[in-house]
């Protein structure tokens, strides 16, 4: 890619400036606890399939930011969220990746980054022969402690060009234990079609999601009947147009809230008729209220 953004890279207190075409903004961080060499180093190290199969880092504080140009990695990466809120898109998709998840980008997948809220957490490289086990698509994990102690084991190595046994089987269990981890059915992931009438009407809704116009009305502007549009988006996305809908709404109502916004102001953003009919809708994915939602969330 062309765009070539600069970031500022702290490993182990030695920050240095790196022009990095293909860049998550886990490159923000003031406290990335993996490696004594300097932030190109790193950054090459990373974006080489050889050498170790597994490179492990902690993330402090990576504050809110723009989204991140399309980019992808050589390695597969897994990116979790310990406190905090991401939204990962790809060509296909687009999660909202909350506190306790685990996203998986394998290896080439082309994605964005957007840092919703301040966030802590941790990630791992790993070389394209470790992912051929993984998921061949994006996708949501769960987590869990034993996932949580292994990666800042890992986050703790030196910086070798291979693993020695004791590392490898450490790596085998944490791969183990992300194989066991995904979520089928994530509430959180947003299926983007393909056709590209019905992209156009995906990509206006997540711009304006309090537009209220109906099926038929979309399907006009979009220059296809109500009856192929309704029919197009089950097959493309696995679910209806309301349901698709509905699930941009919760999306981009996430990041409303998770950037202070009020309740209210939510739901009229929404296109809900009144907050408690935001509220309902939001019970019914969650199980709990907006403002319970993230009070766990922030003590978690």
């Amino acid at each position: 890619m062309s765009d070539v953004r600069t970031r500022l890279i702290s490993t182990r207190g030695v920050q240095s400036k790196l022009g990095i075409v293909c860049s998550d903004n886990v490159g923000q961080s003031n406290s990335v606890a993996n490696s004594p060499m300097d932030a190109a180093q790193h950054f090459q190290r990373i974006e080489r399939a050889h050498g170790p199969g597994l490179i492990a880092y902690v993330v402090d504080d990576m504050t809110p930011n723009a989204e991140s140009v399309w980019h992808c990695h050589v390695r597969g990466q897994f990116m979790y969220v310990e406190a905090g809120l991401l939204c990962v898109r790809t060509r296909t998709g687009m999660w909202a990746l909350t506190a306790h998840h685990v996203g998986w980008m394998p290896p080439g997948e082309e994605h964005t980054v957007t840092v919703v809220e301040p966030t802590r957490g941790w990630g791992v490289f790993v070389a394209p022969w470790a992912a051929a086990s993984m998921p061949p698509t994006p996708s949501v994990l769960g987590a869990n402690e034993l996932m949580r102690a292994l990666v800042h084991r890992a986050a703790s190595w030196a910086d070798a060009d291979e693993l020695d046994s004791e590392q490898q089987r450490i790596m085998d269990v944490l791969l183990d234990e992300m194989r066991r981890a995904r979520i089928p059915d994530d509430p959180l992931h947003l299926p983007m079609p393909e056709d590209r009438r019905l992209l156009r009407i995906a990509r206006a809704l997540l711009a304006k999601p309090h537009d209220t116009r109906k099926l038929e009305a979309w399907a006009g502007w979009a220059g296809l009947s109500a009856r192929s549009l309704s029919r197009l988006f089950r097959s493309e996305t696995g679910c209806s147009f309301a349901q698709w809908r509905q699930q941009a709404r919760l999306v981009r109502a996430l990041e409303r809230l998770a950037s202070g916004d009020a309740v209210a102001e939510v739901a009229d953003a929404m296109g809900y008729a009144s907050a408690s009919a935001f509220v309902a809708m939001f019970r019914r994915h969650f199980g709990q209220s907006p403002g319970r939602y993230l009070m766990a969330r922030t003590s978690a």
